[in-house]
Formats: structure tokens, sequence, C-alpha cells
């Protein structure tokens, strides 16, 4: 299974993120969606789960969680928008993959081993910081991210 995972568009979706996002399973948004243009662009694409960022008010952002546990096959993902913000051992709660967004710093690491993944912002360039998103392949028990520059 491929799941593409995007944060921090700013309702801005970039065709290059659509393209990049092409034949995915399934996406996942970490936040500071802005928008429902932006949803419905994805949703389009594949299956959707989004969490709520800082940056999404309004009433269309309030049926939108602040944090969503998710399950794909043998695979627990916990995603919310700002790692800051996370208040449980994710080891302990049977998690294997944490998704955040926020910093719009792309990151995958490796923590007592639970994969982290910030795939980055893929909206409006912040300082000198790219525009990205990530992927995960999911095979049975193993995960494997990735993350994708694009080119803007």
């Amino acid at each position: 299974m491929r799941i593409g995972v995007i944060s921090d568009t700013h309702d801005l979706l970039r065709p290059q993120a659509v393209e990049a996002l092409r034949g995915v399973d399934h996406i996942l948004h970490a936040g500071d969606i802005c928008g429902t243009a932006v949803l419905r662009g994805l949703g389009e694409i594949a299956r959707l789960d989004a969490v709520r960022g800082n940056n999404d008010r309004g009433e269309w952002a309030s049926e939108i969680p602040e944090s969503a546990a998710l399950q794909f096959g043998e695979v627990a993902i916990y995603m919310l928008h700002d790692l800051s913000q996370f208040d449980l051992d994710p080891a302990a709660g049977g998690f294997q993959v944490v998704i955040s967004g926020h910093s719009h710093r792309p990151l995958i690491e490796t923590r007592d081993s639970v994969l982290y993944l910030n795939p980055g912002s893929a909206g409006p360039r912040r300082f000198t910081l790219p525009i990205a998103l990530g992927i995960l392949e999911i095979s049975g028990a193993d995960v494997h991210a990735e993350l994708r520059m694009l080119a803007v």
C-alpha cells in the first residue's frame, strides 16, 4: 500500500504535488490545510484523512479532528499537526508511525523503533525550506518512508 503524506498546504494545492500523489492508495494531510479546495482536490486523487492545524479555522475546519489514529493493515499510525503537542508514548500505544507537520521542515527519523515523518510543506515556500511531501510504503508490518522534493 502506498500512502501520500502532505502537510502545510496553506490553501495551495500545487500541480507538482498532485502529480507526485497520483497512484497512491490513500492520502494523509497533517494540517494547515487552510481551505476546502485543497481537501476536494486531494479527495479526487485518493481516499483522504486529515487533521486540523493551527491555521485551520472556521466552520469547515471544526469538523476536522486535531489528531487521528489510523490503521493500515498491520501498521498503526498516529497523526497530528504539531509534534510538540504529542503527549503519549507511541510505542506503548502500539503506533509504528507518527506523522506531523507544522515546522515546514521535511524529516524522517526513527526513535525507539517508531518512525517519525514530517513531510514538510507542499504549500507556499517559507524562508529557504524545500517544497516537499512524503510517501509511505506499507507491506505487512514493514513501513518505508521517503521524502519527495517538488520542483517548483
